[in-house]
């Protein structure tokens, strides 16, 4: 079974789901890694079955912590008592462009209208601490964009991001939460959470009851990015969040763009730096369309994640020791592409993806974007 997404027909039974939960759950499971250990054993049951011999010989002391089926079907209880649903990599409700995504989740939470996630998006995000100006510029801009048949993606916070959400209600906005359906983030903005579920919708990569660290904003901010065609920053600071969200765009192939402000305010000073830097000034909604238009339906399909129904067994790899020692020599505390890993130890890329499985299992190595990998 391929997971290419559809929106005719759910991709795993729930038996499936659960083990990719419980997969996705385990100790040092990363959404890259799951994706090659659900490629290379054909299915979530069979990676679980491996981890405890792949973590060994990635050098881990001591028994790797898999996921229970306990613990994921009270996850998965939790977040259905509160309006919250999950999804697959590839299933309806599972926003399309974020599955092209390298380091998309495999799994979401998702509450409110499913129909939202299959509209094309477009990102507005700005400083929390926003101006009158700011705060008008993007709810006019989050209006007109809606109006056109775009759901407007933001991430819950204060002062821009509300107000992108609150001026796109009638239509459709999606939040991104940075921790669960169940510890919302602000919580003053749980009534305007209540409302998005009526026509927008609302989605998470967290456990429901994940109360939002820092850690968790950056990764909210990839799926931001990662669900819409374009990124539009209205206000931000020289070190602001938000250019967070403007980065995972430029590297996922997003559109980014940027209202500039004054050069005496502080809170222009990131938003004009991008417009140095290359990213297209916007006026109004009109700039965002002229560039977006031309692009709906122009995207190449993701490669696909398999799960068949045979019995999944992986062609046998010979990896030694030594092997995983060239590995291991060819990298350093600083990210290096797979390719010149490749490259250096001479292996087929197999073997090397074999290695960096075992070694991310063990806790050895950092993923990175745009295929790169760092010893930690």
């Amino acid at each position: 079974m391929s997971l290419e997404p559809s929106p005719a027909q759910p991709v795993l039974a729930a038996a499936q789901k659960l083990d990719w939960l419980r997969l996705l759950r385990s100790e040092n499971v990363g959404p890259i890694t799951f994706r090659a250990l659900i490629n290379r054993y054909g299915g979530a049951a069979e990676a679980l079955a491996a981890l405890p011999g792949l973590s060994a010989r990635g050098g881990l002391s001591r028994p790797i912590r898999i996921c229970s089926r306990e613990e994921a079907e009270r996850e998965i209880a939790a977040a259905e008592r509160l309006g919250g649903a999950l999804v697959a990599w590839g299933e309806p409700g599972y926003p399309p462009l974020l599955a092209r995504v390298e380091d998309a989740p495999p799994l979401l939470y998702v509450s409110g209208s499913l129909a939202a996630s299959a509209l094309p998006a477009v990102a507005i995000v700005g400083s929390r601490n926003c101006s009158a100006v700011g705060r008008r510029m993007a709810a006019t801009m989050a209006a007109e964009l809606a109006r056109e048949g775009f759901a407007v993606a933001s991430g819950l916070a204060r002062g821009i991001d509300a107000a992108a959400h609150e001026a796109s209600l009638a239509t459709a906005t999606i939040a991104v939460l940075a921790g669960g359906l169940g510890r919302l983030y602000p919580p003053e903005h749980a009534e305007l959470a209540a409302a998005i579920r009526h026509n927008g919708l609302l989605i998470t990569e967290m456990p429901p009851d994940r109360i939002a660290k820092a850690q968790d904003f950056p990764r909210r901010n990839r799926i931001i990015s990662g669900i819409s065609y374009g990124v539009v920053v209205v206000e931000a600071a020289a070190r602001s969040g938000t250019l967070i969200t403007a980065r995972f765009a430029l590297e996922q192939g997003r559109e980014v763009f940027a209202v500039p402000g004054s050069p005496l305010d502080p809170r222009a000073e990131g938003t004009n730096r991008l417009i140095r830097n290359g990213a297209t000034l916007v006026r109004d909604a009109a700039d965002v369309l002229e560039v977006l238009r031309p692009m709906l339906g122009q995207r190449p399909p993701p490669a696909p994640l398999t799960e068949p129904e045979a019995d999944g067994k992986a062609e046998p790899i010979d990896v030694g020791d030594s092997d995983r020692g060239r590995v291991i020599d060819a990298l350093s505390p600083t990210p290096t592409e797979l390719d010149d890993v490749v490259r250096q130890t001479g292996l087929r890329p197999a073997q090397v993806m074999l290695v960096l499985i075992e070694l991310e299992l063990a806790g050895r190595i950092e993923r990175h974007a745009g295929n790169r990998v760092s010893l930690t």
